[in-house]
């Protein structure tokens, strides 16, 4: 088999020639993917990207952002008086509404693997219930089909994939009957990827002598890809006018939060962003910042010592509002930024990336040799005319698994699960006897006041027991 010509020429015009090096020791298979790889290059952009990376390390790194920021000016804190708790129970009740009009759609993120969890596989695969060892895709899918019950309407689930999730995460859902909530009621669309490149010049890695090295290019990459994959057609044919977004990694996300989607249509906002307070100034986590009276996040890498610890005029903390990740999009600002040919910046990733060398030999480097390019979705946020952000409660909300060990871990993330479990059970006139592992499913209830309607008052749990329908 011979490599097409037209992708030949391509291959020599960007002087990336080496990705046939092995042609001739491929099997046909092998030969066939390769082409297919080289192929789906976009050998204009990834050029862009790489001029881009040879600017920014001629010209240093810029402005210097977290300088010019200031604590989030269009905000809605935690309820402190009864005033603010009041005008989160009318948010509810308008967010359950808002449900019941079908015009709420949820975009589910799973692109990514359980790799640093020890976990070869797609990480919403990952067994996570204490009790039960349910996985995060079912504990999340069993959210939305309870809300749904809840609203009395199909709410449409977009899961979008990667190139290595996509075939097992449609297998899985098929396999477990989709959780209840219908094949009809669950799309999958793929996210991008990108080649890797070498850090230190603009050659693209091959992983195998038949295989590019690529990544996904990001949660930022979730607009172009409902676009390309037909998606918004599907969310207009559905009258979908709201998407609440969230990831695959958090089992105690509040999947279309009622409260945070009745303050979104509250305020007319674009796009709205729960935020959690960080436990501490040096904490890993992106920061919902004002700067120039635009909403914008400020990742950790970008804020020194010093600058995590600063405070405003008034004594308080400048980068407490931690990103979790969970965010309310209306469908016309996405499709308006699409329609003028928006594009998300990339950012460059320097990683450790394994690759074969000119020899063929693989190479495990001990150090970051490359560079990766991804987009981060909260870059649409200047783009609002309104960026609204909501606190949310940390220990109920934000228990994320990303860690095998340590904060955010699994095990952080179940004594989490058990601990909202005894909280919900006490409020409801139950007891949970210590040492007990106790497990609620969404579809037995979604909130504390959805238990204590289940009457267990009086109940005592003495052993390991799952709350299920």
């Amino acid at each position: 088999m011979k490599l097409n010509e037209q992708r030949l020429e391509l291959l020599r015009t960007y002087g990336q020639e080496h990705l046939i090096k092995f042609w001739d020791e491929l099997n046909e298979k092998q030969q066939c993917n390769l082409q297919r790889q080289i192929e789906e290059i976009d050998f204009t952009l990834l050029q862009r990207l790489i001029d881009q990376r040879d600017r920014k390390v001629k010209s240093g790194t810029g402005v210097d952002r977290a300088k010019l920021a200031q604590s989030p000016t269009q905000l809605v804190r935690l309820p402190q008086n009864d005033a603010e708790r009041v005008e989160r129970e009318n948010a509810k009740r308008a967010g359950l509404e808002l449900l019941k009009t079908g015009k709420v759609g949820a975009i589910l993120v799973a692109g990514g693997q359980g790799s640093r969890l020890g976990f070869d596989h797609p990480k919403g695969m990952y067994p996570i219930g204490p009790v039960s060892q349910r996985t995060l895709f079912q504990i999340l899918s069993e959210q939305l089909l309870a809300r749904s019950q809840q609203a009395r309407v199909a709410i449409p689930y977009f899961v979008m994939t990667s190139e290595e999730t996509h075939l097992p995460t449609t297998i899985f859902f098929r396999e477990h009957d989709y959780f209840g909530l219908g094949e009809e009621n669950v799309y999958f669309f793929q996210q991008a990827s990108l080649p890797a490149i070498d850090g230190s010049s603009s050659a693209i890695l091959l992983s195998e002598k038949g295989r590019i090295s690529t990544s996904p290019d990001g949660h930022g990459g979730t607009l172009q890809a409902l676009q390309k994959h037909g998606m918004f057609e599907v969310m207009k044919e559905r009258g979908v006018e709201h998407l609440f977004y969230h990831q695959v990694d958090n089992p105690t996300a509040i999947v279309c939060d009622p409260v945070l989607l009745g303050l979104h249509e509250k305020y007319e906002s674009d796009f709205t962003t729960k935020v959690v307070a960080k436990a501490r100034p040096e904490e890993k986590m992106g920061v919902l910042v004002s700067i120039d009276c635009n909403t914008e996040v400020i990742e950790y890498s970008e804020l020194s010592s010093e600058d995590a610890y600063r405070k405003d005029a008034a004594g308080n903390d400048v980068f407490w509002a931690g990103n979790t990740a969970t965010h309310v999009f209306r469908r016309s600002f996405v499709e308006r930024l699409l329609t003028e040919d928006f594009s998300l910046p990339f950012h460059i990733a320097h990683k450790k990336i394994a690759h074969v060398d000119s020899e063929g030999t693989l190479i495990e480097p001990e150090s970051p040799n490359g560079n990766k390019f991804e987009q981060f979705i909260f870059d649409a946020l200047p783009h609002t005319k309104v960026a609204l952000v909501v606190e949310g409660d940390r220990d109920r909300e934000f228990n994320p698994v990303k860690n095998a060990e340590g904060s955010d871990s699994p095990e952080t993330s179940r004594a989490a699960m058990q601990r909202i479990a005894s909280e919900w059970i006490q409020f409801a006139g139950g007891n949970v006897e210590d040492g007990v592992k106790v497990e609620i499913s969404p579809l037995y209830a979604l909130d504390d006041i959805d238990l204590k309607s289940r009457q267990i008052e009086g109940q005592s749990f003495s052993e390991d027991s799952i709350l299920n329908m």
